[in-house]
């Protein structure tokens, strides 16, 4: 039997306790201080002027320390150079930069590697089969004499030679690792190969890769983190992403003789490692299935929770879990992000995690010990049959959020067709239950706002570590949560623990997108927030771009349609955000907000761009491609090539 009044009990208490400590020195309206460790701060001495891995570096930072592009002179920015990725997808992919080459990906999938000054092709990779679509980590030996990319191709990890594209035969066995072979043998064994588009971060000698869950299904493998020998291939360690028996969280789901059938907690987004700490930042999802948990009642940990591991080992120092027993999918898909505050005089080294949620939780790095007091706040309880909802849900105190989180008659989106206008009003007012962000779904169908899709997403957040400034997309998207029971035998019989009381439940996909494409909420669609994270202070919040067929009718400041925009802060005070629903790139003033420069495409522009330098000359590189996600109803004109175009200063612009 599950001790849930206990376990929920001591969290409570200690999180009370901690809220208290820090409630004695406030010092900043409507936040408070947390007493610092005792621990040393550590110097952050990370690589901000390469990009050699997915968002900037293992660091995850999306800021560059180059300033040669700045605010005095980005007005004259210019295209460099373009490469086109062919027919296929299009490009999300982040280029890296190492060993004097850029490595991007073409339509087909496969990476390429490029001049970094030119754009010329160098190479084109001959691995078959997919590779992860949003980036790749470049490892150089220590004596920078051998490069080496590590890719998941086809579920297979695998060491790429830089310099040629090729496959390196002695990684591994046959020239790869088979990431199910780790996994405990009594689970749900996933039938093929477990492939995730996180690319994992490399630790010096080491990369640890973060494992899909390998079915979307009430049974279905643990996403277990794991870490390889990156010359060898050999596995250095594992964490159990859902706890076995004697580990610290095990009693947080029920005893149940099916017990290794549950799975899911899947880190499927991104990760960050702090290199001078030793410590991996892994921000998990949420349990299988995702929106009925009435066979797995608990706190279900370590689900949706930032949990800090020993990178050399893969021991647990501290987790803090932001969703207990999650029925909404608010897995945290953000990376965690890294710098060094000032609270009372005292330096905090910080790891800040953004939620799907609109909240921004803060930590000591090296304790878990939150910045500013979380609150355990009640949340309204299921009312579907066998589900057993957290009665609390922790809510950050400060900063305060950066999204709208109810959606109402009054958030109806005004450009919306009567009809649908009054559709929504309707089901609105007599049909749809409506709580707040933490309604559980229902069988009449419940509003989740921010929904699974909404809030922030992968590549959405950036800071300024020099600055200590923290700079959020959010998508504002809300969601209609309905579920269905499933009476199959075959539903029933997959399904862990299952209970007379707790029969599987389904749910169809509804993002309530109206019949002219558009959202159901008003504007602002897309926010841009800017935080000071000394203070935890908004320092301004605005809308994130236009709508290419609204702009048309005249109708401008109403921010993008849900953009998976990457913003990259960089040195010179800017901050470039591209955004799809306008097909724009533009250079913001990192302290306004303000637009410097703006650059239109033919297509759209989604993923995070690249900042670099070669040659003394600065770099900006940008995917473009494809009409953009949730965006295809909206009548956009036809995109152009799928490409990767690259802006620089004109010679002697600087």
């Amino acid at each position: 039997m599950i001790r849930l009044g206990f376990n929920r009990a001591v969290r409570i208490a200690a999180i009370s306790t901690m809220a208290l400590a820090a409630a004695a020195c406030t010092t900043a309206t409507g936040g408070s201080g947390a007493m610092a460790s005792s621990v040393g701060v550590p110097a952050e001495d990370f690589d901000y002027a390469a990009w050699d891995g997915y968002l900037g570096g293992g660091h995850s930072a999306q800021y560059s320390a180059l300033d040669q592009v700045n605010r005095s002179n980005v007005n004259q920015l210019a295209v460099a150079w373009t490469y086109e990725t062919g027919a296929g997808q299009a490009p999300l992919f982040n280029p890296t930069v190492g060993g004097g080459r850029m490595y991007v990906q073409n339509g087909q999938g496969k990476l390429v590697a490029l001049d970094p000054a030119t754009g010329r092709e160098l190479w084109v990779s001959n691995l078959e089969g997919r590779v992860g679509s949003r980036g790749v980590n470049y490892w150089e030996s220590a004596d920078g004499r051998e490069g080496r990319l590590m890719v998941l191709n086809n579920g297979i990890l695998r060491a790429v030679d830089a310099a040629t594209g090729q496959m390196i035969p002695g990684f591994g066995t046959n020239g790869g690792v088979d990431l199910r072979d780790a996994l405990p043998r009594d689970i749900a064994m996933p039938a093929n190969p477990l492939m995730t588009n996180n690319p994992g971060r490399i630790y010096g000698n080491t990369i640890i890769m973060s494992l899909p869950a390998g079915a979307y299904d009430y049974a279905s493998a643990p996403a277990n983190i794991h870490a390889y020998d990156v010359i060898t291939g050999e596995l250095k360690w594992t964490f159990n992403v859902i706890p076995r028996e004697g580990e610290f969280g095990y009693d947080t789901w029920p005893e149940t003789e099916d017990r290794a059938q549950f799975g899911g907690v899947h880190n499927w987004s991104e990760s960050t490692v702090d290199t001078e700490l030793g410590i991996v930042f892994i921000p998990t999802g949420t349990p299988r299935y995702d929106f009925y948990g009435g066979n797995r009642e608990g706190d279900n940990l370590f689900g949706n929770s930032i949990v800090a591991l020993d990178a050399n080992t893969g021991e647990r120092i501290w987790h803090f879990q932001t969703v207990h027993h999650d029925l909404w999918d608010f897995d945290l898909p953000v990376a965690p992000k890294l710098m060094t505050i000032t609270r009372n005089g005292q330096r905090i080294p910080i790891v800040i995690q953004v939620s799907k949620q609109g909240y921004v939780f803060t930590f000591d790095r090296r304790t878990g010990e939150p910045i500013w007091p979380i609150e355990e706040v009640a949340v309204p309880a299921s009312d579907v049959p066998g589900e057993h909802a957290s009665p609390t849900q922790p809510v950050p105190t400060w900063p305060l959020p950066y999204m709208r989180m109810e959606f109402t008659e009054d958030d109806i989106n005004p450009y919306l067709p009567e009809a649908d206008q009054e559709a929504l009003r309707n089901s609105l007012r007599n049909e749809w239950r409506n709580d707040g962000i933490f309604t559980p779904p229902s069988l009449r169908g419940s509003i989740s706002m921010p929904g699974h899709n909404g809030g922030a997403n992968w590549g959405n957040v950036s800071v300024d570590p020099e600055r200590q400034r923290l700079y959020i997309v959010s998508r504002e998207l809300p969601l209609l949560l309905k579920i269905n029971p499933d009476n199959r035998p075959e539903a029933l019989e997959a399904m862990p623990n299952a209970q007379e009381d707790n029969i599987p439940y389904r749910w169809p996909v509804n993002f309530m997108l109206q019949s002219n494409g558009m959202v159901a909420i008003k504007p602002p669609f897309s926010n841009l927030t800017a935080y000071d994270m000394n203070t935890g202070e908004r320092i301004y919040h605005i809308p994130n771009g236009e709508i290419m067929t609204l702009e048309a009718q005249g109708i401008t400041g109403v921010g993008a349609q849900t953009p998976r925009s990457g913003p990259v802060a960089t040195a010179g005070g800017l901050l470039f955000v591209n955004t799809a629903s306008d097909r724009a790139l533009r250079a913001r003033d990192a302290d306004t907000g303000a637009v410097l420069w703006e650059h239109r495409f033919d297509a759209a522009t989604e993923g995070v761009p690249a900042v670099y330098m070669v040659d003394g000359v600065q770099y900006i590189t940008v995917p473009v491609g494809g009409v953009g996600h949730f965006l295809g109803g909206l009548g956009l004109p036809e995109p152009g090539a799928s490409r990767y175009v690259t802006f620089a200063l004109p010679r002697g612009g600087n």
